[in-house]
């Protein structure tokens, strides 16, 4: 009998019935109600696609075109590290986590000290991601305060390249900035053909909601389809006052929001590779704060999941956020409970790891304990193998009949591995051991994996003469 997994554990709120509401529902919102649309190529893509146009700029897109970008839109996308090397495959149900972008603020790791955000705090964010066997891409977790803001993004992606071989998933000002990435990534790859054959790089970019797409969103946009580019479009609605409060209304007007970006995205490129998504943000209407941890939250987050599963598009998730101020007892659970939903809800490019504080602060000790958070979801979700070894049949029978006990039979020694997972910073040892050991919380515990991490792991380097240009690349884009 082979060593089989019976049963996948799965997450949903949606039924059938429910999932062909929201569908059905964000179709009236594009047909009927209709987007507007500020950029003149994609005007014309969608007028010479029958699309209706009023007042200029607002676009009524029949459902049939939405059925046709559908259906012209990969179903898996497969994305390559630094080196060229085959890591993810975004699509189904595999899951990726990574860290966020743009934060404002950062916690520094040696003082414990919140300021703002520089491209120190990108360079320090990629070499520790580099390091931990459980993020899979990066993003650059802080918007440099210190660097001109038409040099920060381009900045920042080139910092993460020079200090982790990961995949990155980047932030872009316009088709100025994201077109120099794409040359370093043509730099790294050697060539051209090389660059759109192994994709390197994802770019996030959305719409603004409510129902506007604006002419920067939509060049990066085509840039992408253009280029083959893997592109997330997600709009960021929040709740009560970029969407309706209602969870349902929610979902789908930020799923339409998003296939609108997919219909203009593949009548630019039919086949080019597109991530669907939307950011569950829900105003808080006692503080003001848009949260990223609210149950609600949450629950469209894993529709727009299960809305993904429908129409068979990659996806755009998180992962291991929380509103909380630091890492405590309320981002444990907040960042637990998101990254569950995700590992169990089968999304797929998981970003926003160590995020804090509404999305405003980073803290890579957060990442450093989110780490392992995953790793133990991760476990959790390969399930429970069913086969004659595992089932243990013959071994219960000489055991029991034996009245002995299974801790020196052969069966636990082959077996213990593979079936137990074993922590490396969550705390198995008994009080007095604790106390002998110095009370060491789990926060303690990740300080000093994070301090080994900025001592002693050593990113692999890019290669001089690839540096080299692009630095001068970097140098001539000021």
């Amino acid at each position: 009998m082979a060593n089989t997994i019976s049963f996948e554990p799965k997450l949903t709120f949606l039924s059938d019935e429910d999932q062909e509401k929201i569908h059905s529902t964000a179709m009236n919102i594009l047909s009927d109600i209709g987007m507007f649309i500020q950029h003149k190529e994609a005007l014309a893509l969608l007028s010479e696609a029958g699309c209706i146009i009023e007042d200029g700029d607002l676009v009524k897109i029949p459902e049939k075109l939405v059925q046709d970008a559908v259906s012209s839109a990969p179903s898996n996308i497969p994305v390559y590290n630094r080196e060229g090397e085959h890591v993810m495959d975004l699509g189904g149900r595999r899951t990726y986590y990574g860290t966020g972008s743009d934060l404002i603020y950062a916690v520094d790791p040696d003082t414990n000290d919140r300021k703002m955000a520089t491209l120190n705090d990108v360079k320090r964010a990629a070499h520790v991601s580099d390091a931990l066997e459980n993020l899979d891409f990066i993003m650059s977790f802080a918007h440099p305060s210190d660097i001109p803001p038409k040099e920060s993004y381009l900045q920042s992606f080139a910092t993460m390249a020079k200090n982790c071989v990961k995949p990155i998933v980047c932030t872009a000002e316009n088709r100025l900035d994201i077109n120099e990435m794409w040359n370093i990534t043509c730099i790294l790859r050697g060539s051209e053909e090389e660059a759109l054959q192994k994709p390197y790089f994802i770019c996030y970019d959305e719409p603004i909601s409510p129902l506007k797409h604006p002419f920067e969103s939509l060049e990066k946009l085509l840039f992408c389809a253009e280029k083959k580019i893997p592109c997330v479009y997600s709009p960021a609605p929040s709740s009560g006052a970029a969407a309706p409060i209602t969870i349902a209304g929610h979902l789908a007007q930020a799923l339409a929001e998003s296939l609108c970006g997919l219909v203009i995205h593949q009548l630019k490129a039919k086949g080019a590779p597109f991530l669907m998504g939307m950011g569950q943000a829900v105003l808080d209407m006692s503080s003001g704060n848009c949260l990223y941890n609210a149950p609600e939250g949450l629950m469209v987050y894993i529709g727009m999941v299960e809305m993904h599963h429908y129409y068979n598009i990659p996806n755009w998730g998180y992962g291991a956020t929380s509103d909380s101020l630091e890492p405590d007892w309320q981002a444990g659970f907040e960042a637990g409970m998101m990254t569950f939903f995700s590992q169990m809800g089968g999304s797929n490019l998981c970003h926003d790891v160590g995020y804090l504080e509404f999305g405003l602060t980073n803290n890579l000790l957060e990442v450093v304990l989110c780490n392992e958070m995953i790793d133990q979801i991760r476990r959790i979700h390969k399930g429970i193998p069913i086969d004659e070894n595992t089932l243990a049949l013959d071994v219960i029978q000489d055991v029991g009949l034996k009245k002995g006990d299974y801790l020196a039979h052969n069966h636990t020694v082959k077996n213990l591995r593979k079936t137990q997972w074993r922590p490396k910073l969550l705390s198995r040892i008994g009080t007095e051991k604790w106390i002998e050991q110095g009370k060491k919380s789990i926060v303690d515990r990740a300080k000093i994996k994070l301090d080994d991490i900025l001592k002693n792991h050593k990113p692999k380097p890019i290669d001089n003469k690839k540096l080299f240009q692009i630095n001068t690349l970097l140098e001539n884009f000021k």
